[in-house]
C-alpha cells in the first residue's frame, strides 16, 4: 500500500500472514524493481535497469541493500522466509487456543471496553429471533465500516438460539483454493473463550480429507470468523459454541469452468456439510462472514468509485441479482452469476455463500440491509445483512 508516512513516501510492505513482523517502505525510485523479482529475471538485468534509471555506476550497492532488506524481512523466497513460515505455522499448530489477531485494532482489546463499545452500537442482546431460523449472513468488514449491516443481521437471532452450535463459514482471504480450513482450537477474544465443537470438526475432517486443511494456519490471521465470534459472544456470552470453517476460493470453477463440486474434494466436503445439516437439524445455526463487491482503484480497477453513484449503481443492480438467487436458495443460479469474467465484481464472500446454499438447500433468505462502504476515497466495498429460514417457515 502507499506509505502513510509523510516524510517517507513510497510503497509500504508488510506480511498479512504474520510470518514476518517487519514493515518496510520502498522508496519510489526502487518500486519498479519489485516487479522484476518474478523468478525469471536475473540480478544482472536488475542492475542494468538501475543503471539506466540513475546513470550511477554505484547501483550495485543500492541493489544489494534492497535485496538484503527484502531477504532478511522474509519478503522473498529463500531460506529466511522458509524458516519464518515453518516456525510460525508450527507454533500455531501447537497452541491450545486461537488467540485474537485483530483485538486492539479492529475492536477494543479490553473486555470491559469491548462490552461498552458493543452496547453503544446496540449489539448487547439479541432482541428478535423467530421460528425456523437456519442462519444469517453478516459482513466481515471492519465493524466501524459496517455496523448497520452487522446489527441487522444479528437482530435476526433471539434468546432461544443461545444454545445452538453456530457454524461460522468465513471467507479465507489467504487460503488455498478448493480447500476448507478447520481447527479444533477454542477461539479467544477479550470476552473469553468460545467453545469449538471438536466432535463435528473431527467428523468433517474424516469425511472429506481431500479438501480439509486441519489446523489451517489461515485461522491464525483471518478476521472473517473472528469478528463473528465477537458478535456472538456479545449476544450470548463468552462460551458460545462454534464450528469455524474457512472457505477457500473455488478457483478451478472460476477460471476453468464447471461447478465448484466438479472438484472431488470440494464435492466430498459439501456433501458432508449437507449430511451434517440434515442430521443435526435445529441444533445448528449458520453464520456467514461475507462481503460482496470490491470495486475501485484499491482493487485493481482503472476508475475510482464512489458509493451509490456512477458505476456503483450498476454494481448495486448486479449485487441485487445475485442476492435474489441466494434468497431463493438457487445455488446453481447464484454461481451462474458469479462465474462470468472470473467474477469481475470480486465478491470475496462467494465461496462461503455457495457452500451454505449447497449444505442447506432448504434455506430461503430475506435481505434485511444493503450498503456501500467507501473504504477509501477511490474504492467501495458492498455488503449487507440476510436472514435465512426454512422454506416452510412463516
Amino acid at each position: 500500500m502507499p506509505s502513510p508516512v509523510e516524510d517517507r513516501p513510497g510503497l509500504l510492505i508488510r506480511d498479512p500472514f504474520h510470518y514476518s513482523d517487519v514493515t518496510l517502505i520502498i522508496p519510489p525510485p526502487l518500486v519498479p524493481l519489485l516487479s522484476m523479482m518474478d523468478g525469471e529475471q536475473t540480478e544482472d538485468e536488475m542492475r542494468r535497469v538501475l543503471l539506466d534509471m540513475t546513470q550511477d555506476l554505484r547501483v550495485g550497492e543500492v541493489q544489494d541493500h534492497l535485496l538484503e532488506a527484502l531477504g532478511q524481512a522474509g519478503f522473498v523466497e529463500g531460506e529466511v522466509f522458509e524458516e519464518m513460515r515453518a516456525a510460525r505455522e508450527s507454533a500455531f499448530a501447537a497452541e491450545e487456543v486461537r488467540m485474537p489477531a485483530h483485538a486492539g485494532g479492529a475492536y477494543p482489546e479490553d473486555g470491559e471496553e469491548l462490552g461498552a463499545w458493543m452496547a453503544h452500537q446496540r449489539m448487547g442482546a439479541a432482541d428478535e429471533g423467530g421460528g425456523g431460523l437456519i442462519g444469517i449472513a453478516a459482513p466481515h468488514a471492519s465493524p466501524d465500516g459496517g455496523w448497520d449491516s452487522y446489527r441487522q443481521a444479528y437482530r435476526a437471532l433471539g434468546p432461544a438460539d443461545a444454545e445452538r452450535v453456530f457454524v461460522i463459514l468465513g471467507t479465507s482471504h489467504y487460503g488455498a483454493p478448493e480447500s476448507f480450513g478447520l481447527t479444533r482450537k477454542r477461539f479467544v477474544t477479550p470476552f473469553g473463550e468460545a467453545r469449538t465443537e471438536t466432535g463435528l470438526v473431527d467428523w468433517l475432517a474424516a469425511r472429506a480429507p481431500r479438501a480439509v486443511k486441519m489446523e489451517d494456519y489461515c485461522h491464525a490471521v483471518e478476521h472473517s470468523i473472528e469478528f463473528q465470534v465477537v458478535m456472538l459472544q456479545a449476544l450470548y456470552g463468552a462460551d458460545v459454541k462454534v464450528l469455524p470453517i474457512l472457505c477457500g476460493p473455488f478457483a478451478k470453477s472460476l477460471y476453468l469452468g464447471g461447478a465448484p463440486e466438479s472438484d472431488e474434494g470440494v464435492k466430498e466436503f459439501l456433501d458432508s456439510l449437507g449430511e451434517m445439516n440434515a442430521r443435526e437439524g435445529k441444533r445448528l445455526c449458520w453464520v456467514l462472514g461475507v462481503d460482496m463487491a470490491h470495486m475501485g482503484k484499491r482493487y485493481g480497477d482503472p476508475l475510482a468509485m464512489k458509493g451509490q453513484e456512477g458505476e456503483m449503481l450498476s454494481v448495486a443492480a448486479r449485487d441485487k441479482e445475485r442476492i435474489e438467487k441466494m434468497t431463493a436458495g438457487d445455488a446453481a443460479g447464484f454461481w451462474d452469476l458469479i462465474q462470468p469474467n472470473h467474477d469481475d465484481l470480486k465478491w470475496c464472500g462467494s465461496a462461503p455463500l455457495y457452500t451454505f446454499l449447497k449444505a442447506a438447500p432448504e434455506a430461503r433468505g430475506e435481505l434485511r440491509h444493503y450498503e456501500h462502504w467507501e473504504i477509501d476515497e477511490e474504492s467501495v466495498v458492498t455488503f449487507g445483512a440476510l436472514a435465512f429460514r426454512g422454506s416452510g417457515a412463516r
